[in-house]
């Protein structure tokens, strides 16, 4: 009869010390747990923490606008948590419609020599500004803010903008114990609903509630009613490696697909692909910009003349838009559109540049589509339906024989088949306006690769001397192709200034092109040691990788993405006098990310009086799931580990 009773009184002094928890989540009332607790548990880290937050979203009855009420409680932890005392509501206006605000509600508590002290937010305390022509900001700041404060506001946000049904963030930059969200949409209304981010919902309900709407002539219409809730959700913090924080925060997003008025009309707003491509022909800006005429025949019989093959052509041409085309650092998907205008001024945005090589291409028969992607930056684009919004640029795709080559020419630096950095965003759009259109990988051709190559010698002198060969290739080479070109004094001064104690002879760039795929280095160095009780220590990494590691976090819940594989070499022989004993070197180390993923290997030997040593380390996948970051953390931390603490000792010989 004993064991039942322990399992009881074990689950009763669970539950009781669950109900003690000192914060408040489920609820706007403050306790005194809510204003005693100034630490967080579960992030010591956090500045600030909401206890709770809740949204309703509603259709007026009356006025047919969408109504938000938002109500939100909210933690100062200590002073850095300060700027989350002010709050600041954007609102939207166009030439006939405007979103405002009204009921702003908000108080500041305190706990003061053991008693509860509240203060009100005066209305004068409430400021709006215009932002530009279609955005004000309204913004107040809590008075009386100290370290432990307890914050609560509320307002109702009012919008006339169906089409943009009100979206929800249940995770932002402070930690929150609770976050809920109701919605009530008219039957009138039918929305794609996307809920973003790897967080799990604990509620998520749903009912009809009829007889919400009621239109003329006795019509009416019932709403789809949901309750969507979330709870200890982590603060999101960014890190090295991810594309822009808005594909990872845990929110809800709404995009209109379909109305249907109570006269019966039925506008559909979502289309299909086949829709949106017929339209994009039709474009001005777009579709119809494909058929223009270049007009510069004279020139491409003069640049292509005794070029037979289609792979030469493709390459003559890309290179002749990249010179002689400057990108004036404007996108201009969508509007403002005009190839005639590039060729009279020869600086345009990205999409007349990449359609001009387009049109050039095709006008010599290559097989060549444009491209529809969004860059990193702007967000992942939705692949289930067209939202052409999520689009922000523009490249081609050009097929010869079994190969297909993805072109940018927006950028001098870039070799034929490469793209910027920022396009490499998973997916992209190929257009075809005769078969229709499709989803593509945006993704490199090949991998980027670092090889640092050291053949040194180390005389009776203690001066360890030789050269060093560097060779980086893709988007390892891309900036040190631009530093240089822009300005060689600064690039070489910039070695000089790296290596402290090392003397550098001679540094030559090998690699004059801008465009070649490699860049290629060679260093001539001299590199006095010092002696240390007849003992001469050598960190065998003159060159490192990397100077830390990148990730730091605890856990990561969004994935590591590289954007494209690569890897990394450095191999090192010296060459040691006579009068020295090697005495010891470093130990050799393997080690392999999960799946086979990524491997590094650590080898070092000595034959005579010569070290070698070599560590290589490549990574397989371009975008690795949150899964994988503490096995990344481990393989970057042996990494640094290597490359700071790695030793080669030395002696005199007696």
């Amino acid at each position: 009869m004993k064991q039942p009773t322990l399992t009881i009184l074990f689950l009763f002094f669970s539950l009781f010390l669950f109900s003690q928890s000192p914060f408040n989540s489920s609820d706007l009332n403050v306790t005194k747990g809510d204003l005693e607790t100034n630490i967080y548990p579960n992030d010591t880290t956090a500045n600030a923490l909401m206890l709770y937050e809740y949204g309703k979203s509603y259709v007026n009855k009356n006025t047919y606008k969408l109504n938000t009420e938002i109500t939100k409680k909210l933690k100062i932890l200590n002073k850095e948590g300060f700027d989350n005392a002010t709050v600041t509501i954007h609102l939207y206006n166009d030439k006939s419609n405007k979103e405002d605000v009204k009921s702003i509600q908000a108080t500041v508590y305190n706990l003061e020599n053991g008693k509860v002290t509240k203060v009100k937010l005066k209305n004068s305390e409430v400021f709006r500004e215009t932002y530009d022509e279609h955005n004000t900001l309204v913004k107040f700041t809590f008075p009386n803010i100290k370290e432990g404060s307890v914050i609560t506001y509320s307002y109702t946000l009012i919008s006339p903008y169906m089409f943009k049904y009100k979206s929800w963030e249940f995770q932002g930059d402070i930690p929150k114990l609770y976050s809920e969200y109701e919605t009530s949409i008219p039957g009138n209304w039918e929305y794609n609903i996307k809920l973003v981010g790897t967080q799990k919902l604990v509620k998520n309900d749903s009912h009809i509630e009829p007889n919400c709407l009621s239109g003329a002539g006795g019509a009416y219409s019932g709403c789809a009613v949901s309750t969507y809730a979330m709870e200890n959700i982590p603060a999101f913090v960014e890190e090295d490696y991810m594309t822009t924080k808005e594909n990872y925060l845990a929110r809800i997003d709404y995009e209109l697909k379909t109305f249907k008025g109570f006269d019966g009309t039925v506008n559909n707003y979502t289309k299909s692909w086949k829709t949106v491509d017929h339209e994009l022909k039709t474009d001005k800006d777009i579709g119809r910009q494909f058929l223009k005429n270049t007009g510069l025949n004279d020139e491409m019989e003069a640049l292509l003349s005794g070029s037979d093959s289609p792979l030469d052509k493709a390459q003559l041409i890309y290179k002749y838009v990249q010179e002689n085309y400057r990108w004036n650092k404007e996108y201009n998907l969508f509007k403002d559109v005009s190839v005639k205008d590039l060729i009279k001024n020869k600086t345009g945005c990205v999409s007349e540049i990449n359609i001009l090589l387009h049109n050039l291409l095709n006008e010599q028969g290559i097989d060549v589509k444009p491209v529809l992607l969004s860059t990193r930056g702007n967000g992942f684009v939705t692949t289930i339906y067209p939202v052409l919004s999520d689009f922000n640029y523009l490249i081609v795709q050009v097929n010869i024989g079994s190969e297909s080559f993805l072109l940018d020419a927006t950028d001098e630096f870039l070799d034929f088949g490469e793209i910027p950095f920022k396009c490499l965003n998973r997916d992209g759009r190929l257009l075809d306006f005769d078969k229709g259109s499709e989803w593509i990988e945006i993704s490199p051709r090949k991998n980027s690769v670092i090889v640092q190559s050291l053949d040194l010698k180390l005389d009776t002198h203690n001066v360890l001397s030789g050269n060093i060969n560097l060779r980086s290739t893709g988007y390892h080479a891309l900036p040190n192709k631009k530093k240089f070109h822009s300005n060689r004094d600064d690039y070489y001064d910039s070695y000089f200034k790296k290596f402290e104690d090392i003397e550098i002879i001679n540094h030559e760039v090998t690699t004059q092109n801008k465009s070649d795929y490699e860049f290629l280095e060679n260093l001539e160095i001299s590199y006095p040691l010092n002696e240390s009780g007849n003992k001469i220590y050598i960190n065998p990494f003159l060159l490192k990788f990397f100077s830390q590691n990148p990730f730091k976090l605890q856990e990561r819940n969004y994935p590591i993405d590289f954007g494209f594989n690569d890897s990394f070499m450095y191999k090192l022989q010296i060459q040691v006098a006579d009068d020295l004993d090697i005495l010891e070197i470093p130990e050799n180390f393997t080690i392999s990310l999960p799946n086979n993923t990524g491997t590094l290997i650590f080898n070092s030997k000595k034959e005579d009086n010569n070290v070698m040593l070599y560590l290589k380390f490549d990574f397989k996948e371009s975008i690795y799931g949150p899964e994988y970051y503490k096995s990344l953390k481990i393989f970057f931390g042996k990494i640094v580990d290597i490359q700071h603490n790695s030793l080669i000792v030395l002696e005199k010989k007696s």
